[in-house]
């Protein structure tokens, strides 16, 4: 699967600043988070669709709630794998754990993903999670929990 985005037209989200923007509360994060986004698309790894579906089953959300988060989840442009992107993470794991950064862990699997997706295609990442930070390549607009 080829997929054909731009950095002028999408960025991609970390779990961290996705579920701030879903959360209907006013929090100072999902202010910052849709000031960096601005009008560019939505784009999230497969992993963190996990991560929100997780989240919410074991917050024991009710049906009602769940549909919500499928309708959210039904506006952002999902990545799923592929051979290109699985060969992505491989090299991303590889490269940080010749560099000593914790991405190489196996307790940051779901970030390697979501760093390999932005990394993959060539897209500017946004999160919340500080992991990112020091990744040879990814351009990242951290979200300092409403701290500018």
């Amino acid at each position: 699967m080829t997929y054909r985005l731009n950095r002028a037209t999408h960025v991609v989200l970390d779990t961290d600043a996705t579920s701030w923007l879903l959360d209907p509360r006013p929090l100072p994060q999902a202010e910052e988070t849709r000031a960096v986004v601005g009008g560019r698309a939505r784009v999230v790894s497969f992993v963190t669709v996990t991560e929100l579906r997780y989240g919410a089953l074991r917050a024991g959300w009710g049906e009602l709630r769940l549909r919500g988060l499928e309708r959210s989840i039904a506006d952002l442009d999902v990545i799923q794998t592929n051979e290109s992107l699985i060969r992505r993470c491989a090299e991303l794991r590889h490269q940080a754990g010749r560099i000593g950064h914790p991405l190489a862990q196996k307790v940051h699997e779901a970030d390697r993903w979501v760093a390999s997706t932005a990394l993959a295609l060539g897209l500017a990442l946004v999160a919340g999670d500080t992991i990112f930070g020091g990744v040879p390549g990814l351009d990242v607009h951290r979200i300092r929990l409403g701290l500018t």
